[in-house]
């Protein structure tokens, strides 16, 4: 298969995984899974997160990262209609999440699927309904269970701290634009296992040998706080933030100068640079304010690192999102343009 049909393809395998920050048991092992079929083996680290090996020709360690995790809600309470009171999992708008389905994943393994509703849904009943501020004390669940009051939920085994995920709505079309939730950052993970792909592939070992980390809690902000001791430079690969001054597009590859826990280092995104200028990338330079990455998470972790970030560009990130194959491809290149430097 094509590098970037597999991409496309697995990235919508694993984007129909449910897994906020913290629920991510399932699609790390999908993505274990994957690499194996490379030849690579992982090990987990203790908060859970997926660390996949690629000897190199040296014992100098290039460290990699994507997060599997996504945005995501967990059950607060439950309302004496039957409703379910909502709290956020990481940092999205209330407005990006109203009328979306959604699925409550109980701790008893049982799973349901709801909609995401403001208290007052209707402008039929409600003198409010278009101007109630959207915030989470506002939403709530409507669950497709036959439930009339808060007994009744309970008997479906739901309970507060059960995880809500939700529905992603991928699709790909045939001008090549991938929309979906969750491209922040399940777009990275795949690229990164299409670098596995075309590792295995060429039959050559990279120059240095690569520990790629999956976080599975990037969204709430910890995601790589630990990584290996022996990684010394770290690239974290996320997503390229798009609008207002910036100069980046779904089309293209994103490299990031700084962004919200300062500058990252300066020989690496210079580098990087050089890289995608001299294969030729459709690539952007861009300063992110609004922005944190697994490699800020790893520094404030105190590891000792270099680090830089880079990701194909997102439209309308933690809200409805869309990046494009072509923005994909020019992030695996770069990827593997600085491997194999």
């Amino acid at each position: 298969m094509e590098t970037m049909t597999y991409v496309t393809t697995i990235l919508e395998k694993i984007i129909h995984i449910p897994s906020p920050s913290g629920y991510t048991k399932e699609v790390l092992k999908a993505v274990e899974e994957e690499a194996e079929t490379f030849g690579y083996s992982s090990v987990y680290n203790r908060k859970g997160g997926l660390i996949i090996e690629v000897p190199g020709q040296t014992k100098e360690v290039l460290g990699l990262s994507a997060h599997v995790d996504t945005l995501g809600a967990m059950v607060r309470s439950i309302t004496p209609q039957g409703m379910l009171n909502i709290v956020s999992v990481g940092g999205f708008m209330m407005e990006s999440i109203e009328g979306m389905y959604c699925k409550v994943h109980t701790r008893t393994g049982k799973t349901y699927t709801g909609t995401i509703l403001t208290k007052e849904p209707s402008v039929h009943t409600y003198d409010n309904a278009r101007t109630l501020e959207r915030k989470e004390k506002n939403m709530e669940v409507r669950l497709d269970e036959m439930v009339e009051n808060a007994e009744d939920v309970s008997a479906l085994e739901i309970c507060a701290g059960d995880y809500i995920s939700f529905d992603p709505m991928f699709e790909y079309t045939e001008s090549g634009f991938i929309k979906s939730r969750h491209l922040d950052d399940k777009a990275s993970v795949a690229v990164l296992l299409g670098v596995l792909k075309d590792l295995k592939e060429s039959g050559q070992l990279p120059k240095r040998t690569l520990k790629i980390v999956i976080s599975n809690y990037e969204e709430v902000g910890f995601g790589a706080s630990w990584i290996p001791e022996d990684i010394e430079e770290f690239i974290a690969v996320d997503m390229g933030a798009l609008g207002d001054d910036l100069t980046g597009g779904e089309q293209k590859v994103s490299i990031c100068a700084q962004d919200s826990s300062g500058p990252y280092d300066y020989e690496m995104t210079s580098t990087l640079i050089s890289i995608a200028k001299d294969l030729k990338l459709d690539y952007a330079v861009d300063v992110f304010p609004h922005y944190g990455s697994d490699v800020g998470a790893a520094i404030r972790g105190g590891n000792n690192i270099r680090g830089a970030l880079i990701g194909q560009g997102v439209h309308a990130s933690h809200g409805t999102e869309r990046t494009h194959r072509k923005g994909m491809e020019q992030t695996l290149k770069l990827i593997e343009g600085y491997v194999n430097r």
